[in-house]
């Protein structure tokens, strides 16, 4: 997970190295030391609205399924929880339906 923000790091590593002749590239070579940290909080920034947009999108959780698709164990997984779901809830179900027949039974006999 964190290596890709290594590489994206990386990549901007090498974005201003190749401004490095270019008018920009002196400006930020001549002040390395404030380049440096604000690069590294626009990195920051940069991160966070990446990961907001991948959530919000929803692509980390397609990616999810799609690779469970392909994962013959993990569908396995998968079947029996929605089999217990399923088991859960019919439980729940009768348990309910008990507790109105008894109310009502209380109720005849009264």
């Amino acid at each position: 997970m964190y290596s890709g923000y290594l590489q994206f790091f990386m990549i901007g590593i090498v974005f201003f190295k190749s401004f490095k002749d270019a008018e920009i590239g002196k400006i930020v070579y001549k002040y390395i030391y404030f380049s440096i940290p604000i690069a590294f909080i626009l990195f920051i920034l940069a991160s966070l609205v990446i990961g907001y947009l991948d959530s919000k999108l929803g692509f980390k959780e397609e990616e999810q399924r799609n690779q469970a698709r392909s994962n013959p164990i993990l569908m396995e997984i998968l079947q029996s929880v929605k089999e217990l779901e399923r088991e859960v809830k019919e439980l729940k179900m009768k348990e309910y339906q008990d507790s109105q027949n008894r109310k009502y039974q209380d109720m005849i006999k009264e």
